[in-house]
């Protein structure tokens, strides 16, 4: 007979335990008004199981990370004495509701139930909770005083960070770095619904698709089961709205559109999530829609009446694009000029087969650590079988790897973008190396004669052309896009009001691949090859 525990090993079990600790003695306040016991949702206890040291989470509105951190916080405060803890907002306001609400959580704690249990406050003012253990926890606000640097914290929650004014996101996360405390089970947590494209939303998608990334993603799409419950009551007034509106019947798949369908079938939506999510749209917007409750990362990043290429079309390639081989299926039969590149600067998709011509396209940059210097290369059915990018290459070096890249690949038709720093590269692959495939275009010169020189001219109208032509052969399946960081750029790459086109969306953003496969559909457009293979 199992013998039974003693009220104090019951006690002593819950403090060693956050779930059973926030279930017994943390009260928060439902979506209905109740005061009741904070039982994690199945995200909330998800995320617990599996957070790391860094940790970046993409997610619907009102799931509760913010809460579930509150009272994370407050725990550990408890628990851990000598220890400090932040929160940051993009509002002052929502600073202060939030410091509300945890201080709402501690006074709710069983103080007069068991006296010595939770340590007392030495200071409770409103941004700073101060328990004579010697733990603290603080709230700031992004456009604040710089509460971060020059302390140490076990937790630091950056809480809808893609709100936070877009020139102090980066400050921010290389203030708070060096400012978490060096052991075990510190951590960093940033939560945030999607708000456009900037440096949470570069973090979020660098760490969403490599995994060899320092910090971890965590996505919560709007079919989590968290909203089963907590949008009970709007979720039955959905269900009313197209029952008063259908004849007293409930969903079918006869009723489905056909991107719900794709919902049901692939996502494995409820009808009665389906019907929250039409009831949605009619009272706000689609797009307003996959931006609060996305299905998919890269839905809820989409703006697409803003970006220049088709975003829908940019994301279902997106999840089907192949991996780059891997070194050591190329390594051996590479030129060693390009060993050191590969699968860092450069990736290859396909190797070449025999006979078969390829069209590549370039951009040139000056390698001094701003635009990069790309080529993007195709097979003659319009398949990419590689991507090279990188900015800290000079413009002798990158005509040498180019020079490469293009004999490797069946001495592959070249086209470049000939402007201040392409009229260099193309003067060197001429002469240098002898690189004979390059395309050439049609001018006039100033007697009205025609003439053919090196590379492509942009200009305020060719620009133009090229991009459409892109746009086209894209959207028609004409080529099929392999590179990530391609796919990535045409996201965001727009028209402005006065019809000029590039990536609008910050310093750290390029356009630079977008480019070298515009050169490469000009080079597949003309389709010459001025040497045997």
């Amino acid at each position: 007979m199992a013998k039974r525990l003693t009220k104090e090993q019951k006690l002593q079990i819950i403090m060693n335990d956050f779930k059973l600790f926030a279930k017994n003695f943390i009260k928060i306040i439902d979506n209905f008004g109740n005061t009741v016991p904070f039982v994690l949702n199945p995200e909330q206890e998800q995320f617990m199981n599996d957070m790391g040291k860094y940790n970046i989470i993409l997610k619907g509105r009102q799931i509760g990370f913010t809460t579930l951190s509150l009272a994370y916080m407050l725990y550990s405060a408890c628990t851990k004495p000598d220890t400090n803890y932040i929160i940051m907002t993009h509002h002052a306001s929502v600073s202060k509701s939030l410091f509300v609400k945890l201080k709402k959580m501690y006074k709710n704690l069983p103080h007069d139930k068991y006296p010595n249990l939770f340590p007392k406050t030495l200071l409770n003012n409103r941004d700073e909770l101060y328990l004579d253990n010697g733990s603290r926890i603080i709230i700031a606000t992004a456009n604040g005083e710089d509460s971060i640097s020059g302390n140490t914290f076990q937790l630091i929650h950056l809480s809808e960070m893609a709100k936070y004014p877009a020139d102090v996101q980066e400050e921010i996360i290389a203030t708070c770095i060096p400012a978490l405390a060096k052991n075990e089970s510190s951590a960093i947590i940033i939560e945030s619904t999607a708000y456009g494209y900037n440096t949470y939303q570069e973090m979020f998608m660098k760490a969403w698709r490599d995994k060899e990334s320092v910090w971890k993603a965590h996505f919560y799409s709007w079919l989590a089961k968290a909203y089963e419950k907590q949008f009970r009551h709007t979720f039955d007034e959905s269900e009313a709205w197209f029952r008063a509106n259908n004849h007293g019947r409930r969903m079918t798949y006869e009723d489905l559109e056909h991107d719900e369908k794709i919902l049901r079938d692939k996502y494995s939506a409820t009808y009665r999530q389906l019907m929250f999510r039409r009831y949605y749209i009619q009272t706000n917007s689609l797009e307003k829609f996959r931006r609060e409750f996305p299905t998919t990362p890269d839905e809820a990043f989409m703006e697409t009446n803003k970006a220049v290429f088709d975003t829908a079309k940019i994301i279902e390639r997106l999840h089907h694009v192949i991996p780059p081989l891997e070194t050591k299926e190329v390594y051996d039969i590479l030129p060693d000029v390009l060993r050191q590149y590969i699968n860092k600067n450069l990736f290859i998709y396909h190797l070449p087969k025999p006979k078969v011509r390829h069209y590549a396209g370039v951009d040139v940059a000056s390698g001094q650590g701003g635009d990069y210097s790309t080529m993007s290369i195709f097979d003659a059915d319009g398949q990419q079988v590689a991507s090279f990018y990188a900015n800290d290459i000079p413009v002798y070096r990158f005509a040498e790897i180019v020079d490469a890249l293009g004999r490797f690949f069946n001495y592959a038709f070249i086209c470049v973008e000939r402007n201040s720093l392409g009229l260099p590269l193309l003067e060197r692959l001429r002469k240098d190396y002898g690189y004979m495939n390059l395309l050439k275009q049609k001018v006039f010169d100033q007697r009205g004669k025609r003439k053919m020189q090196l590379g492509f001219q942009t200009t305020n109208v060719t620009k133009g052309i090229i991009i459409s032509d892109m746009k086209e052969m894209f959207e028609l399946g004409m080529i099929n896009i392999e590179c990530v960081r391609t796919l990535e750029e045409m996201k965001i790459y727009q028209e402005d009001s006065k019809g000029r086109m590039g990536n609008k969306k910050g310093k750290s953003n390029f356009d630079d691949m977008v480019i070298s496969v515009a050169m490469a559909c000009q080079a597949l457009k003309q389709s010459k090859y001025y040497v045997d293979i």
